[in-house]
């Protein structure tokens, strides 16, 4: 196997946790708008997002980003690959909101409701199609 195929599935198999965790979180934001900021629920979702976004979110979006940016050196960047990157980049600054919505949960500050993390929890994959079109299709 070459160091290509090594760090295609190195950058997959992040993608896949980065992914799952930009899904989760703002599903456990909508459990978690649910519950007295006082109680023991309320508690237990705080160590559930700090967890999932310093465990396996952020390391998952790094291995994503160097892992990804070795693939495009040695491919090349062609325009589809700007398209995708602007793409993640966008995700990237997803994953930062998100990030600082936790705090606001940490700091008992939150002040969305739950319809607002459902609605945007659809924002990870609108980005995600996209993407995959940019990689799948290439259309420029």
């Amino acid at each position: 196997m070459d160091l290509y195929s090594i760090l295609k599935i190195i950058h997959l198999a992040a993608i896949i946790s980065w992914m799952v965790g930009l899904f989760y979180l703002p599903r456990l934001f909508v459990y978690h708008c649910q519950v007295k900021n006082d109680s023991e629920s309320y508690k237990i979702f705080q160590t559930m997002e700090y967890k999932l976004l310093k465990i396996i979110m952020n390391p998952a979006m790094i291995v994503s980003f160097l892992s990804g940016f070795y693939l495009a050196s040695l491919i090349g960047f062609q325009p589809w690959l700007h398209a995708k990157i602007t793409l993640v980049l966008i995700m990237a600054g997803f994953h930062g909101y998100l990030a600082k919505c936790r705090k606001k949960f940490a700091n008992n500050q939150n002040q969305n409701s739950e319809k607002f993390y459902r609605i945007i929890n659809e924002i990870p994959t609108i980005l995600m199609l996209g993407i995959l079109i940019m990689v799948v299709i290439k259309p420029f």
